[in-house]
């Protein structure tokens, strides 16, 4: 199994969730708030799952 740095765009998507879910810890998003709020274990989850398959696959 060969591990790689992910590129940017995964780990910027990745960095993305985890802002949005840390957030909405702390602040109110007026957008999409509620929802991240209410899902907040799901972006963390998904958020890793995204960087852990950018790290073992070379296409993301």
């Amino acid at each position: 199994m060969n591990l790689s740095a992910p590129r940017l765009l995964t780990f910027a998507l990745s960095f993305a969730l985890i802002g949005l879910a840390v957030a909405s810890m702390y602040l109110k998003i007026p957008t999409v708030g509620k929802f991240v709020a209410g899902h907040r274990t799901e972006f963390f989850v998904g958020a890793y799952a995204v960087l852990a398959l950018g790290v073992l696959s070379r296409r993301l």
